[in-house]
């Protein structure tokens, strides 16, 4: 039978899939929906296997918050196009909600573990998603925070996912505070919260760089050592969040503020998506017209 754009245009809302597979799925079962449907399941999950040694640096951090427990996600896509899709949306909250539900200690285990309402696991569930979306999809990382007594969960999505950041409070149940500190921790990039938790040999490292420093710039030796303990103050400025400038006050500390609200940051997450790995460089117009021309 005649296939038309009309079928084309169910079947991909459907499942997803790209209009020229659309298109041959259709052809292959006379036109019957639900055939289709299972034809590019089958064959997508056949294809599912070969996109296993792409890179997949592009995807949504997300945070799912239900009551005391919330849980922050890196969920990876091939590309920013397939990120913005409802249907990877809409997968990665429901990914979110089963780890928030299940617990898992690892990726490994959350992997292994089943999803309620399927026969499978999480692990075959992405799989059937990579049918559906036409890129290898992976969960990256995780994050579970447990909220105690007089604590609360500050939660950020900057760019539509592209940072996501979980903070938690304890002194205080004003969530517009923590989001505040989630927020000055999406635009600053610290990465821990007290100078204390930086370890002993990157404070080691960074102190004899500054010393080498002001050694080559012809500084006295006698002064050499105060000068490199206050350009260490400038070092932890830069990589705790306490100790950094507060981007809607520039004139008091994170930590300051934080304290004059009677609180205090117990930790922080900080997702920037695809940091760290090696991205694809696509010409976007020749995968369209590749697609086309099949």
């Amino acid at each position: 039978m005649a296939i038309s754009a009309k079928m084309v245009k169910e079947l991909r809302e459907k499942t997803g899939a790209g209009m020229m597979d659309c298109k041959k799925a259709l052809t292959a079962t006379d036109g019957d929906m639900d055939k289709a449907v299972d034809f590019l399941r089958e064959n997508g999950i056949a294809k599912a296997a070969k996109k296993a040694d792409r890179v997949a640096a592009e995807g949504l951090a997300h945070i799912v918050t239900e009551g005391n427990q919330a849980v922050i996600v890196e969920i990876n896509s091939e590309t920013d196009f397939v990120s913005k899709n409802e249907n990877f949306i809409n997968m990665v909250d429901q990914i979110a909600r089963h780890i928030l539900k299940t617990n898992p200690s690892s990726v490994e285990e959350a992997l292994t573990q089943q999803v309620e309402g399927t026969d499978g696991s999480l692990q075959d569930f992405i799989t059937n998603q990579v049918a559906k979306i036409g890129e290898k999809i992976s969960l990256r990382r995780f994050a579970i925070v447990t909220s105690g007594e007089n604590e609360t969960f500050g939660a950020y999505i900057h760019m539509g996912g592209r940072i996501g950041v979980l903070s938690l409070l304890s002194g205080t149940e004003d969530s517009q505070v923590a989001k505040d500190v989630a927020m000055h921790a999406a635009a600053l990039n610290p990465k821990y919260v007290r100078r204390e938790e930086v370890a002993e040999d990157e404070v080691s490292r960074e102190r004899e760089v500054l010393k080498q420093q002001a050694m080559n710039e012809g500084k006295p030796e006698k002064i050499v050592d105060k000068m490199v303990e206050g350009r260490l103050g400038k070092f932890f400025e830069e990589v705790c969040l306490n100790e950094q400038s507060f981007v809607k006050d520039s004139d008091q500390k994170v930590g300051k503020y934080v304290a004059s609200k009677g609180a205090e940051i117990k930790t922080f997450y900080r997702y920037e998506v695809g940091e760290g790995m090696e991205k694809r460089e696509d010409n976007f117009a020749e995968e369209v017209m590749s697609q086309v021309n099949k």
